[in-house]
């Protein structure tokens, strides 16, 4: 098996610079196989001689590599915690995302070319979470990392970060699981296939081959609304636009129906699928939203006790107070469960599941000094 990856930033090459590493073949845990898998990937700060100060994050479902600020000024998602003299201080740690097999931010995934010089479409396989697992195992092993300081992730950054302790407890020391719990549940289950659907009926779907046509943008819109509502607390979505109308659109004045005006959280969640729209795949979304499905530490591993029993890493588990996707019940759950005393940080913020994103910075103090001093 030939792995190529640059396991180091060149001299002056500037941090969030996407490279990417081929990993060779992968047997997958469903029973698909992929010839050739590729991982695109950033980093922030060096590795140093032993490398001991590496640390993985991991993205949540629609999330990109790009973590912090770096090779350009676009903000990065966890923007509060990784840079130099943050918590995660890349000036002390080396910082690595990498993008999940099945997407579309450069790692192989169902809009990449098969063997056969046609995009995989269709015939791309099912990705569990244990699968990207493996693949991002063998990019470590090519950058020298035979453990990891620390894997940490938010919602499905998590749960991935949860399969790798699980998996590989011989090489994570530390994990932060925030904002998800030790497996999908049903809920979340029939919130994702009803996602997938609206992607699956959108008459320019063509069974995934849509390459080369018009791309299925109404039913990745609509997926991405579905998702959306599960990412914002009542609340946050009552206070932030109650029963306004948007503009001056009239909600209550229309002689038919297909002629009303929206009301101004209708408006938002347009918006919200436009936005995704433009910057994702929906056959990557299906795939990924299939991987976080699978998502179960349990799976073959017997009781969630039996199958947590085996990690050895410290462990941070965190919820978000008011999120109705991943309820904090979940994370108690799952710390309850975890060998030692696990405390569950609390992250509180009205606006839901996404506060493991906008509102991260409250765990700064607590990571640091758990994992970063």
């Amino acid at each position: 098996m030939t792995i190529t990856a640059t396991a180091l930033p060149k001299s002056g090459e500037e941090d969030g610079t996407v490279k990417y590493a081929g990993i060779g073949p992968l047997e997958l845990e469903a029973g698909g196989f992929l010839p050739d898998v590729v991982l695109a990937y950033e980093t922030w700060g060096r590795l140093n001689a032993d490398a001991s100060n590496a640390v993985l994050i991991q993205h949540a479902l629609t999330g990109s590599t790009h973590v912090a600020r770096g090779a350009t000024d676009e903000e990065g998602w966890w923007e509060q915690l990784v840079g130099p003299g943050a918590t995660i201080d890349t000036n002390k740690f080396f910082v690595i995302s990498i993008n999940i097999v099945g997407g579309c931010y450069g790692s192989t995934g169902p809009s990449s070319e098969a063997p056969d010089g046609r995009p995989w479409g269709s015939r791309f396989p099912l990705v569990t979470l244990r699968d990207s697992t493996e693949a991002e195992s063998r990019l470590a092993d090519s950058l020298g990392i035979d453990s990891w300081h620390a894997v940490l992730g938010g919602s499905m950054g998590g749960a991935r970060a949860l399969e790798w302790a699980v998996t590989y407890p011989n090489r994570v020391k530390r994990c932060a699981v925030i904002s998800v719990g030790a497996y999908s549940t049903a809920e979340q289950i029939a919130f994702a296939q009803a996602q997938t659907l609206a992607i699956r009926q959108d008459p320019n779907f063509n069974n995934g081959d849509y390459y080369g046509g018009t791309a299925p943008e109404h039913g990745l819109a609509l997926a991405r609304r579905i998702a959306h509502i599960t990412y914002r607390s009542a609340l946050e979505l009552d206070f932030r636009f109650g029963r306004q109308a948007q503009h001056q659109e009239t909600p209550l004045a229309a002689a038919v129906l297909g002629e009303r005006g929206r009301y101004q959280v209708e408006s938002y969640l347009d918006h919200q699928g436009t936005k995704l729209v433009r910057r994702f795949d929906a056959n990557s979304y299906i795939a990924i939203t299939e991987a976080l499905m699978s998502h179960d530490v349990t799976r073959g591993r017997g009781s969630l006790n039996t199958a947590l029993s085996g990690a050895t890493a410290e462990f941070f588990v965190a919820a978000v107070d008011s999120d109705r996707l991943y309820f904090p019940a979940q994370s108690q759950e799952l710390a309850a469960a975890l060998p030692g005393d696990v405390p569950v940080h609390v992250i509180e913020a009205p606006i839901g599941h996404d506060g493991f994103l906008t509102e991260i910075g409250q765990l700064s103090a607590q990571l640091r000094e758990a994992f970063f001093a």
